[in-house]
């Protein structure tokens, strides 16, 4: 029979702060299992043991670790929780406004409450005309994501309470600044989304991405990709969002550093790589060529691989089966299809949520860059609970260099 220890236990053991023995779990060095009441961490006291005696793990190079204790969301292995509930199960069976409670409040609401609640995820008007001011001067190419970077800080602007950080406050500000992120950005006239002010927001930011009416079940994917995109750990971009709270930034401007980041092309600027990739296969029978030229010019083919899982991304195996579900017959589904029938053919790694999210925008029919406001939007309820957290824990994220330059004296 196995023998387990306690996290403190084993902490103690290795001689270790609780926060490390979990960077160990993340990283794959040790193994950790579920009590049998679904909460507490087990550890096997031989593997604690051999660890022990072998002595701590080096890091690869290169790597950084910044360990943060977090009650929000877990990575193992290829798992994903929030709050201790499967995303997974969340994405097929909850609203992306239920699972932005979750994270905020680590409870779940009953479904009547959450229509009650539906009016609360509005941004007051003022905020909206400021901010669709602010965006409406752009360029007419601009990006929806750009878009959103200049709609945040204006509407900052037009909240003089925005410095109160109670948790109240900020779950409200939280609704609002994700609301104003959709219903500032440009409408699309879409059919069955028009005059939807206090609409489910997966119904809302499909009006502003897709000229097209929804079927049901492509809105249902699109709320799915809500739901597996709002938090994901540590990612840099909730980095730089927890560092800002740390030291007790509003939550605009937390949600505002959050978008500054998730710009990068190794981060959620990814899904614009994928929709390139898509875009530039002719048909199905294109995606060889396609593949063949990034792979000739030394470059990795965006929206495969993943650096935290071990095998496959779990939340863009489900998008895609939502996806192929809601619109099997899509040519772009199919040239999709076709990419990741080539990229499996060469052994190369598994697709990500940047791969389904690009799929789902290409297979709608979506505006060029859907993906990136996807990904912004939905990420905005992760920054706001880690927003949460930092408020609460009153100790700023100060992490320490080390100094590899010239010394002169």
């Amino acid at each position: 029979m196995t023998d387990f220890l306690t996290a403190a236990e084993a902490a103690r053991r290795l001689g270790v702060k609780p926060a490390t023995l979990y960077a160990y779990v993340s990283r794959g060095v040790l193994t950790r299992t579920r009590g049998a009441d679904g909460r507490a961490s087990l550890f096997d006291a031989a593997e604690i043991e051999r660890l022990a005696r072998r002595g701590r793990p080096r890091r690869p190079p290169g790597a950084i670790d910044i360990t943060v204790e977090s009650q929000i969301t877990e990575i193992a292995g290829d798992r994903l929780r929030y709050r201790g509930l499967d995303v997974i199960e969340l994405a097929r069976t909850r609203s992306f406004e239920d699972v932005a409670t979750l994270l905020w409040t680590g409870a779940l609401g009953q479904e009547s409450q959450a229509r009650q609640e539906s009016q609360a995820w509005q941004a007051p008007a003022a905020a909206l005309a400021v901010g669709r001011a602010a965006q409406s001067a752009l360029p007419s190419q601009t990006l929806p994501l750009e878009r959103l970077q200049v709609i945040v800080p204006a509407m900052a602007a037009t909240d003089p309470l925005r410095l109160h950080l109670d948790r109240p406050a900020v779950m409200a500000a939280g609704r609002s600044v994700i609301a104003g992120m959709v219903d500032c950005l440009p409408a699309q006239d879409t059919p069955a989304t028009q005059d939807c002010d206090i609409a489910p927001i997966a119904a809302r930011l499909w009006g502003r991405l897709c000229v097209r009416a929804p079927s049901r079940a492509m809105l249902r994917a699109l709320s799915a990709a809500l739901v597996l995109l709002a938090d994901h750990e540590l990612a840099a971009s909730t980095l730089a969002a927890r560092a800002a709270a740390s030291v007790r930034a509003d939550p605009y401007a937390v949600v505002a550093t959050g978008l500054g980041a998730v710009s990068g092309a190794l981060h959620g600027g990814a899904s614009l790589g994928a929709e390139t990739l898509l875009a530039a296969a002719a048909g199905p029978a294109d995606a060889p060529r396609v593949v063949g030229d990034l792979l000739r010019r030394g470059e990795k083919v965006p929206g495969f691989g993943h650096f935290v899982y071990r095998t496959a991304d779990p939340r863009g195996q489900l998008l895609l089966d939502l996806v192929r579900r809601a619109a099997p017959k899509s040519r772009q589904l199919a040239v999709a299809d076709a990419i990741l029938a080539e990229v499996s053919r060469r052994s190369l790694p598994e697709p990500n949520i940047d791969f389904a999210v690009a799929t789902l925008a290409r297979s709608a029919g979506m505006i060029r860059g859907a993906g990136e406001a996807i990904f912004a939007i939905a990420r905005a309820a992760g920054w706001t609970a880690h927003a949460l957290e930092a408020y609460e824990s009153g100790v700023p994220l100060r992490p320490r260099a080390a100094y590899i330059g010239p010394v002169y004296a």
